[in-house]
């Protein structure tokens, strides 16, 4: 599947792929992306499938996921790229560096682990709030955010699943992700990744100390797969901690990806 990317920084510079995770597209992570591309990185960050303005599909799966970035690397002829995830995007990330663990130099991986994380009704929830909602009849995005708080509490989360919306003409709003797509196959996304394939190149794992995604038991199991692996806390944030806590999250970032020394300090 061809994916939309925005793509920032020069393109002779070390690659850095940025992935989204679940509900979320590429406008997400543009701050970020302009930011670290001033420190010497090409930087590309894809609408995943069913996301943003990347194609639809009825298939939603890791298999899936991870074909799409090889195809991208491919067709855009990517080396050895660095690549940044977020929750379903860091799971690609680490299924992609496992399966092709020669292809990418370093990794990190945001408040997710390797587990099955099993049903979450709060996704659910997500997904039937924005279904609900009649946009047919929606003239103002402040409308469709007020019926989407009756079912989605956190102003945060609903700031983040409006970033969805756009008019598709001058009268008419809709969303851009595919929400039957996703429903039909949201278990898929609580897979758990399960190899002995090691990855032996610099990993940095960034969890939030409010999010149970990431929890001390599952340290073993990160390690035996990612030898490597640095495992760091922003305390205080949840499971959106590159949102949360931007400053810290980006000098964690930027001083992991350039081996800026005491980087893990930041």
């Amino acid at each position: 599947m061809k994916l939309f990317f925005r793509r920032y920084g020069d393109k002779g510079s070390q690659p850095l792929i940025v992935l989204h995770g679940l509900f979320g597209i590429s406008d997400n992570w543009v701050t970020f992306g302009r930011r670290i591309a001033d420190e010497g990185f090409d930087v590309i960050i894809p609408d995943q499938r069913n996301h943003g303005v990347s194609p639809h599909s009825d298939v939603f799966n890791y298999l899936a996921l991870t074909d799409d970035l090889m195809e991208m690397i491919e067709e855009e002829d990517i080396l050895y790229p660095l690549m940044l995830g977020h929750s379903m995007g860091g799971k690609v990330a680490m299924r992609f560096a496992l399966e092709y663990p020669e292809m990418v130099k370093r990794l990190i991986v945001v408040d997710i682990s390797m587990k099955a994380y099993g049903d979450r009704p709060h996704h659910r929830n997500i997904i039937e709030a924005m279904q609900s909602i009649d946009l047919s009849k929606m003239k103002s995005r402040s409308k469709i955010e007020m019926q989407l708080k009756d079912r989605v509490k956190e102003l945060r989360i609903r700031q983040f699943l409006m970033k969805n919306l756009h008019w598709r003409d001058k009268d008419t709003l809709e969303w851009r992700i595919n929400l039957n797509g996703i429903a039909k196959n949201l278990n898929q996304m609580f897979d758990a990744i399960q190899t002995e394939v090691t990855y032996h190149k610099p990993t940095l794992f960034i969890r939030g100390g409010q999010s149970d995604y990431i929890l001390p038991e599952d340290y073993p199991t990160i390690r035996s797969n990612f030898p490597m692996a640095e495992i760091i806390t922003i305390e205080g944030a949840s499971h959106w901690v590159h949102a949360e806590a931007a400053e810290q999250f980006y000098l964690l970032s930027s001083g992991f990806l350039t081996g800026k020394p005491g980087w893990h300090q930041e």
